[in-house]
């Protein structure tokens, strides 16, 4: 499955193409992508919502994360998430 950037999708088809999932920081969740060999990184909105929002490769994978965390509460606001604690609410 390709994963479009800015695309609302069940945390379940996040994850399913790749070996592993990470909260690498709360609220967003970096995925590999085995078939792309790359990574899938979202933004959770709810326990089951993440919004695609970028790929990266192992030499850019830092970069993108730099870029990415510091806009997860914006873009979780944008989405009308409420972040209390970890358990997201819509």
């Amino acid at each position: 499955m390709h994963k479009k950037h800015g695309k609302i999708i069940s945390k379940q088809d996040f994850v399913k193409d790749g070996l592993y999932s990470k909260e690498e920081y709360e609220g967003l969740i970096v995925s590999s992508d085995e078939r792309q060999g790359r990574y899938n990184l979202g933004v959770q909105l709810s326990e089951n919502q993440v919004l695609v929002v970028d790929q990266a490769t192992d030499s850019n994978i830092h970069e993108k994360l730099e870029t990415w965390v510091p806009q997860i509460q914006t873009i979780q606001r944008q989405h009308n998430v409420r972040n209390d604690s970890g358990n997201y609410a819509r």
